[in-house]
């Protein structure tokens, strides 16, 4: 049995007419008349009453006429699915992303894709940036918001946010009061950092920093996540350095300074594999150029 045959018992089945049915099948009628017998033989089963007045649906008719509409119903709907995939309009895409990401671009990213993209299943992961590079190159993950730059050439980049780098402090500190604090002036702090496992590109721009200024913190705590650095800052444990979009984690107890002396900006990019022609992933870095414009950046070309 082929799915023409179905079409052919259907179109006899709603016309319950021989002559009408071969027309809207674009056929002749007898080849449309040995079609309908040969799938009665194939099924054992008389599916239509035939006088010279008129065709009706037998008892077995009408019960398959009710499983061969769900049967053309289901395989237009896989169709349209497929399509709909093909078109990127349908499937699932698996982000990584940083804790940075959460609180500036990822946001706008994921609602801009949403309007557009609503049936298409997004599932996140947050990890750092080492994590998401090793599970990018495992296809674990399809893309990934990190931190820039990336040491090596398998991967595609696309830049979303650059941004400064900013001092979080406890608002009980003596500087809380100051519009712009000086890194020199913060030399005996205790300072709070993210673990180079967290995002090599921001960790090294902290120390960067350190380093054009000629000293390096004797006294570090460590915090796996932002969240938790800015944790340890209301706590009064020490004072960070964190990138400018932290500000949107408003918590209490915590301030955020701008410094004085000149940092240079972290970047954000997405990340996915060279060559991945996937539709749905074209879709969405569509949304994360969008966001990237609306940050006012010149988006690089991808390699």
């Amino acid at each position: 049995m082929e799915l023409r045959h179905l079409h052919y018992f259907l179109a006899v089945a709603e016309e319950l007419n021989f002559s009408r049915a071969a027309e809207r099948l674009h056929i002749a009628q007898p080849p449309l008349s040995q079609q309908i017998r040969d799938l009665e033989a194939e099924l054992g089963v008389t599916l239509f009453e035939r006088t010279k007045r008129q065709v009706k649906l037998t008892n077995a008719g009408h019960i398959f006429l009710e499983e061969v509409q769900q049967v053309l119903q289901q395989v237009d709907k896989a169709v349209d699915s497929v399509r709909q995939a093909g078109r990127g309009e349908l499937g699932r895409l698996i982000i990584g992303f940083n804790s940075s990401a959460t609180y500036s671009v990822l946001p706008d990213v994921l609602y801009h894709f949403r309007q557009s993209h609503p049936n298409v299943e997004l599932v996140l992961h947050e990890l750092t940036t080492s994590q998401q590079i090793e599970k990018l190159y495992n296809s674990q993950i399809d893309v990934g918001l990190l931190y820039l730059p990336l040491e090596n050439d398998e991967l595609s980049t696309l830049s979303v946010l650059k941004e400064p780098l900013v001092l979080a402090m406890p608002e009980t500190h003596p500087l809380s009061t100051q519009p712009q604090v000086s890194m020199q002036s913060l030399r005996n702090e205790l300072f709070i950092l993210p673990p180079y496992q967290l995002g090599e590109a921001l960790y090294r721009q902290i120390m960067n920093l350190f380093e054009q200024l000629g000293f390096v913190p004797q006294k570090v705590q460590q915090a796996v996540q932002l969240q938790t650095v800015i944790s340890l800052v209301a706590g009064s444990v020490g004072v960070a350095i964190v990138p400018a979009s932290l500000q949107n984690l408003q918590r209490m107890g915590v301030v955020y300074k701008y410094l004085q002396e000149y940092s240079s900006e972290v970047e954000i990019a997405a990340a996915w594999r060279q060559g991945d022609t996937s539709p749905i992933l074209h879709k969405f870095l569509a949304s994360v150029q969008v966001v990237a414009s609306a940050h006012s950046l010149s988006i690089p070309s991808s390699k």
